[in-house]
């Protein structure tokens, strides 16, 4: 019976048409659309289709993709109006009762070639944000004793925000970002808050002074497009949110928390047996 089951959803069902922004800006004056009719099962994804039409139909049509199982990020694109990862997207279901789906690269993005959009400037403002933990504690670093303390609780302040793919979907969706370029973005903005209350973290201050800017995260007014789109449910919105009162109870001279000590490694030891 599942053997069976397995058969008929690679079983081809439906023709689909698929119209695909096509654009080099180093040949072309303006961008074109181009129309794919492709035949595909329940079990396609809209990877699988760009995949069988580069291979088998046009090689010039480019896209970006990587790991194939929604891990990477790579593959986001504009799939009908709104951005999602189309290596977990089937064609059946962007296409509903209709015979066509509409491809095109992520809005806020210069486009380097059809579908694949440059995100030299998003990685820009993801490092400006300085994403890595950051410790004062010279002494333990360059000679450590064990590892650092941190509770359950302190671990599930911040354990959201590490499932962010940098896909590009939150920057895509974000209004003001497309209004101001400077602005850093949902993106940098919600992984900025994600290591300010990470207890191992001493880097607070360094990071207000990038992020209470004109271009920071009080230029964010709550559209919440960002957290719409998110295809690992990371809520970036929120993340802004609380970043802001982050910033606000560290003007009234309060800390978001005490950063944890190193445990030495002996302790650990006898924790282990």
């Amino acid at each position: 019976m599942m053997e069976q089951s397995s058969i008929d959803l690679w079983k081809p069902v439906k023709v689909v048409k698929l119209k695909i922004y096509r654009y080099n800006p180093k040949k072309d004056f303006s961008p074109k659309w181009k129309e794919y009719e492709i035949e595909v099962s329940r079990g396609t994804t809209i990877l699988d289709a760009l995949i069988r039409i580069k291979e088998e139909v046009d090689p010039s049509l480019s896209f970006r993709y990587s790991c194939g199982q929604a891990l990477c990020g790579s593959c986001a694109m504009m799939v009908n109006g709104r951005q999602m990862l189309v290596c977990r997207t089937r064609v059946l279901e962007a296409a509903h009762n209709r015979d066509f789906v509409e491809l095109r690269p992520l809005d806020n993005f210069p486009v380097i070639r059809d579908l694949a959009g440059d995100f030299t400037s998003f990685f820009e403002k993801h490092r400006a944000i300085k994403p890595w933990i950051i410790r004062r504690d010279f002494e333990e670093l360059d000679n450590p004793t064990g590892e650092y303390k941190q509770t359950i609780e302190e671990y599930a302040r911040y354990y959201q925000f590490t499932d962010c793919l940098k896909c590009g979907a939150c920057y895509s969706a974000c209004p003001t970002v497309a209004t101001d370029h400077e602005y850093l973005g949902p993106q940098a903005l919600a992984q900025a808050y994600r290591y300010m209350v990470d207890s191992r973290d001493d880097g607070l201050d360094e990071r207000i002074a990038i992020l209470d800017s004109d271009h920071g995260c009080w230029r964010c007014h709550f559209a919440a497009s960002c957290s719409d789109v998110c295809p690992k449910y990371v809520d970036p919105a929120q993340g802004i949110q609380l970043l802001k009162k982050l910033i606000v109870r560290r003007k009234f001279g309060l800390k978001p928390h005490r950063p944890s000590d190193a445990l030495p490694s002996k302790i650990g030891e006898v924790k282990r047996r």
